[in-house]
């Protein structure tokens, strides 16, 4: 089948990792909704430059997410491809971190998985065929100090992909993940650079990853002929962790 006007949804997809996903997935001929939450400014930006449809809802409220999915359902066509990549930090040592850091960390990582995955799941079984993407992270399966709250959405993000994709491989559905490392983005460049040295240091090829290269990982996952690769986690960093 060809991927051609084939629908596909990035969260969070208007920067960084998500911003690179969804041009990938035009340029490979799908139709794109990116999904952002706040910044009008940098969403409409990416909309002029890509011609990609943009949409704004928040991934951690269930019932926007729903009436997200209806709507580009509506204009684009039925929803194929799911690309989960929105996410937030929160950092803080446990001693600092309170409940609403880590509940709207967990809110938003993980369970926007779920609310995106439950509003495209009964159309992609109807059809028997769907492909969800879950963007996971380095520190899920390392950890990381002060990162409890972070740490533990990503990795939940695992167990997610893993159980989801045992229930959808019956319905030509696909469910992987993709942990990336540390990637140039804007949330690695606030990192300190006395920090980011040293994480560049911890990294076997001597650099940071770029987006384009988790895109490349995206549409590897995506692809028609990738039906025999499910409940799998692609690990893209550098070396720095071999899971």
């Amino acid at each position: 089948m060809s991927t051609k006007g084939r629908v596909a949804v990035v969260t969070g997809g208007t920067r960084g990792i998500g911003a690179a996903i969804s041009i990938k997935l035009k340029e490979a001929g799908y139709a794109v909704a990116a999904n952002y939450a706040g910044n009008d400014e940098r969403a409409n930006q990416f909309k002029s430059v890509t011609g990609i449809s943009i949409h704004k809802f928040d991934v951690a409220d269930y019932e926007a997410c729903v009436a997200a999915c209806t709507r580009i359902t509506a204009e684009l066509g039925p929803i194929a491809v799911l690309v989960n990549n929105a996410g937030i930090t929160r950092d803080a040592t446990m001693s600092k971190l309170n409940h609403d850091m880590w509940q709207e960390v967990l809110d938003t990582n993980l369970g926007g998985c779920f609310n995106m995955a439950k509003a495209v799941w009964d159309g992609m079984r109807e059809r028997n065929f769907g492909r969800i993407v879950n963007i996971g992270s380095i520190n899920g399966q390392a950890g990381q100090y002060g990162q409890v709250n972070y740490a533990a959405a990503k990795s939940g993000i695992h167990g997610f992909t893993k159980a989801l994709a045992q229930e959808g491989a019956p319905k030509g559905i696909t469910v992987n993940a993709i942990a990336p490392g540390y990637i140039d983005t804007d949330m690695v460049a606030a990192v300190p650079k006395p920090v980011l040295d040293k994480i560049v240091a911890r990294i076997p090829v001597g650099r940071l990853g770029k987006a384009d290269e988790i895109a490349r990982g995206v549409l590897f996952l995506v692809a028609d002929d990738g039906g025999f690769i499910t409940g799998s986690t692609l690990s893209i960093n550098g070396g720095q962790h071999m899971y």
